[in-house]
């Protein structure tokens, strides 16, 4: 057996092509060596490339006879070779090609027509890449049979499909938990591959955008590249090619506040108002104010979590908890929305109808005996969904907090990894942290280390293959830590629209120091802190940005301390919360 290792690839860029109108903000593709090269036989040599990305091959023969070739592209192996009968839709695909002459030839897998077609009969329509690139798919290793002689690095490249404006140095994540900064590179990459669209699809087998998805992808996105755009062009897609699930709808008001939070730009945001506002499920609404379900509904689009077998036994009712969360967490954003356009009356309605149902909502779904709220009017099950997706909203008031956290301290991963980003903000937010991290880090197969250890490159859209059999392997939705780590184990996020204001929170559970740098519009932040005998953060601020700093009041702390002076601060839930704002570069320590 012949085998020779290629040091990294040096990436070079092939050419930029614009997608067709309305499908996506534009991609590239790059050229990859491979990273290993083995001669499995006289007939059949195995390319790795490292990861999986979503392309195809560029053929650069130095022989000139008239050849016939088998390609096999696969995202899986099977003792040590490429998985021919992988599970699911996990991707295998083999074409055949001959070379004449010496010239260069691109070498696709054949053409999936559920997501490449041009027309097809599904709604929405897939969202394509240029033609001129042919047909793309998710690979990481290739086999190779009828190669006469040796095959050379340069003879293969792998023409890779990324977003043209990706940066890798854009974002930056180290923390003391190997196990972390592992699963914080998988989520970041997972990040710039499924970025081949243009648009946030829903990985690989359908390649169409869902709301819900699209959301979770943006977020992410924002905390490991510059790129604006194709959050926003998939939300306009999305707009006029909206999904089927309940929840799903109140995830578009989400996008855009996230935008409005990440960019302050009210002409991107005005003429999509109007059209925005029939996504908070008020047609719903019952005189109390609570979303009601009809029959078909709650069989069929209430959706809870996905896949079904996720949802922790959730007992479906007219009036449920989770879609009623939604609803208030829409109608809650709405009303910034509104203010940030001008349209003042109509935000102090939305006000109004946030105080009236949340009101409700705690009345009518919260069982005080428990300290936890029930799935729905109608039924005493408490299931997880009910309870993180609340917490993660800010809708429970502070006096029923520690209830819920200590019943989702008794739980585990109870539900899917897109809910897990909920379950997660609202650990981080309520301080468990620490149950958070070990959450993620679990030695189960419901954790990102499950993944990590699995050797995947890319998220998958479950936990495991017996979770969701028919789940794909390079999906976004799973990549939750790339939002999750910088946001609150580093501590940044925008608290003014533009980040013109950013709070500095940082959550270390037990870890011993963290550091990374977190891009802004200003252009990126920079922390790094330590948490031993006491807690010390440096930071450095891009012009124009002040931060509000809040630290773990670590042992028998009396103040916080910065550049060696003492400053005021006010103590509160373990915390000391300075009073003043910072701004440029500052060292900090509570002592």
């Amino acid at each position: 057996m012949l085998r020779f290792h290629i040091r990294p690839a040096h990436i070079a860029l092939l050419f930029i092509a614009v997608s067709p109108p309305l499908l996506s903000a534009p991609t590239k593709l790059v050229d990859q060596s491979p990273v290993e090269i083995t001669e499995l036989s006289d007939k059949t040599i195995l390319i790795d490339f490292g990861k999986v990305a979503f392309g195809n091959l560029e053929l650069r023969p130095s022989f000139g006879t008239d050849q016939a070739i088998t390609f096999h592209f696969g995202e899986a192996q099977k003792s040590g070779r490429i998985d021919r009968k992988p599970p699911g839709t996990v991707r295998y695909a083999i074409t055949r090609v001959r070379l004449k002459d010496q010239q260069p030839v691109v070498v696709a897998p054949p053409a999936d027509k559920r997501n490449t077609k041009e027309t097809n009969d599904q709604h929405p329509p897939a969202v394509l890449t240029p033609k001129e690139w042919d047909v793309v798919m998710p690979f990481r290793w290739v086999e190779i049979e009828g190669w006469p002689g040796e095959l050379l690095p340069d003879q293969i490249i792998r023409r890779a499909a990324f977003s043209a404006t990706w940066d890798d140095d854009a974002a930056a994540f180290e923390c003391s938990d190997e196990t972390l900064n592992q699963i914080w590179e998988l989520c970041r990459y997972s990040i710039k591959a499924t970025t081949f669209a243009g648009i946030y699809v829903d990985g690989d087998r359908e390649r169409i955008p869902y709301e819900a998805d699209a959301y979770l992808n943006q977020l992410s996105h924002y905390y490991t590249d510059t790129n604006i755009q194709m959050a926003r062009d998939t939300y306009d897609r999305l707009i006029d090619f909206a999904t089927w699930p309940t929840e799903w709808a109140p995830h578009m008001i989400f996008m855009a506040h996230a935008d409005w939070m990440r960019t302050g730009d009210k002409e991107w945001l005005a003429p999509r108002y109007e059209r925005l506002k029939t996504k908070a499920l008020t047609e719903r609404a019952g005189p109390d104010g609570l979303i009601a379900s009809n029959e078909q509904q709650i069989k069929k689009t209430d959706i809870v979590d996905w896949p079904k077998t996720e949802r922790d036994g959730y007992v479906f009712t007219e009036r449920n908890t989770v879609v009623n969360a939604f609803h208030l967490a829409a109608i809650k954003r709405l009303a910034d929305l509104a203010r940030a356009i001008g349209k003042d009356e109509e935000a102090a309605e939305f006000d109004t109808r946030f105080k009236k149902t949340h009101t409700e909502f705690q009345k009518q779904l919260f069982d005080s005996k428990r300290g936890v709220y029930r799935d729905g009017v109608g039924t005493n099950h408490a299931s997880h969904h009910a309870n993180f997706f609340p917490l993660a909203f800010g809708l429970v008031p502070p006096e029923k907090q520690q209830g819920v956290l200590k019943f989702l301290r008794s739980k585990g991963m109870d539900c899917s990894v897109y809910a897990a980003q909920y379950l997660l903000e609202g650990l981080f937010m309520h301080g468990a942290a620490d149950k958070a991290l070990s959450l993620i880090t679990a030695d189960n197969d419901r954790s990102w280390k499950h993944m990590v250890n699995s050797g995947t490159t890319i998220t998958w859209e479950a936990w495991d293959q017996k979770y969701k059999p028919n789940q794909d392997w390079n999906h976004a939705w799973g990549a939750a830590p790339a939002n999750l780590l910088p946001r609150f184990v580093l501590g940044a996020e925008a608290i003014a629209p533009g980040w013109h204001q950013v709070s500095i929170r940082p959550n270390p559970g037990k870890l011993k120091f963290a550091k990374g740098k977190v891009p802004t519009p200003k252009g990126p932040v920079l922390i790094e802190w330590n948490n031993e005998k006491s807690f010390t953060i440096s930071a450095k601020l891009p012009v124009g940005m002040t931060a509000k700093l809040d630290l773990p009041a670590t042992g028998p702390s009396s103040g916080v301390y910065i550049d060696g002076q003492a400053v005021k601060a006010e103590k509160e839930d373990g915390r000391w919360i300075v009073v003043d704002e910072l701004s440029g570069s500052f060292s900090a320590v509570v002592k």
